[in-house]
């Protein structure tokens, strides 16, 4: 056993129910390695687990994603050893900590010229990018696409992707600062929600042809907006809920709206697909940032201790790019 530090949560709630304390941390499992951070990536999922909207067992850790040097390792593994560079974006929970013991299936080596902090904050926010792009939907050169909330921690990665695969890329945002950085990340039209009816600018920008898919990481306060900026046969892509989850849908309002298909994918369900899934999207990410064709920016850097602070200014928006927790 170790004692280390990490963040803990006894209850939901609000970011204030998350307290640093003195944890023991045991030897890893057969099949897993543990983990000393580096960085700490910090993403909106981890507020939903504070929350509870996404429950987890309580007492819990909380975190998805890290980047650090391998520690230790337990029977079996043979893909990792010791002073070993990973990244990992998969539960179980508890990556704000000093350390952490997870499946050695679940990380990634980093290759030399991508820095920790940078591994950090790209794990789970660039992955979600490679499975929606190059998966869910495959984006390809010439079509048009929608992503909402283009200058987020996943709008930043996946518009400058998007671009490099020849797509011409409208995003939304909700302010002039916001929108100037969405236009320096790939964006070629830029709409402010809080200013224009996104739809309508949809069919303009569009020429009334509209889109064949929408990326949808806002949730509740989007989910209309963007099933009419869809062409007929469109598809929703639906993977967040920053403003609340869509409930209470009306199937029969995707046939009106000309025969719609709405997804709600998981990076999890992707990377689960074979042994080899989450090392080969990660090799995708890895390749298009060191090509310089996606340029991942650490725009805010938090102390452990500070992870109330973290959630706090996240979920008021006032976050651009990508955060990190650094133990």
């Amino acid at each position: 056993m170790t004692t280390i530090k990490a963040i803990r949560i006894d209850k939901t709630g609000g970011p204030e129910v998350m307290a640093l304390k003195p944890v023991e941390l045991g030897h890893p499992d057969p099949g897993e390695v543990t983990v000393r951070a580096k960085a700490i990536g910090v993403n909106f999922i981890d507020t939903y687990h504070r929350s509870g909207l996404y429950p987890v067992p309580l007492p819990s850790g909380i975190g998805m994603e890290a980047s650090g040097i391998v520690e230790a390792v337990g029977k079996g593994v043979t893909t990792l050893k010791t002073g070993d560079r990973v990244a990992y974006a998969s539960g179980p929970v508890g990556a704000y900590a000093e350390a952490h013991n997870i499946a050695a299936a679940s990380a990634v080596k980093i290759p030399d010229g991508i820095a920790d902090d940078v591994a950090a904050s790209m794990m789970l926010k660039g992955l979600t990018a490679q499975f929606l792009l190059r998966q869910t939907f495959k984006v390809e050169k010439g079509q048009t696409i929608l992503w909402h909330a283009a200058a987020g921690g996943v709008g930043l990665i996946a518009c400058q992707w998007a671009k490099h695969l020849g797509a011409t890329v409208i995003g939304t945002v909700g302010s002039e600062e916001k929108a100037k950085l969405a236009r320096e990340h790939g964006c070629d039209h830029v709409i402010d929600y809080s200013k224009e009816d996104v739809a309508a600018r949809v069919t303009e920008i569009t020429g009334g042809a509209k889109l064949p898919v929408v990326y949808d990481g806002v949730g509740k306060a989007t989910f209309m907006s963007s099933l009419d900026s869809l062409a007929p046969l469109g598809l929703l892509v639906s993977f967040g809920n920053a403003s609340g989850p869509v409930t209470d849908v009306n199937l029969g309002i995707l046939a009106q709206k000309g025969s719609l298909y709405v997804t709600r994918p998981t990076m999890y369900h992707y990377a689960a697909k074979t042994p080899t899934a989450m090392q080969e999207m990660a090799d995708d990410l890895f390749a298009v940032v060191k090509s310089g064709a996606v340029k991942i920016e650490v725009k805010q850097r938090y102390a452990l201790a500070e992870a109330s602070r973290a959630h706090l200014d996240l979920e008021a928006r006032k976050t651009v790019g990508a955060s990190v927790l650094v133990p």
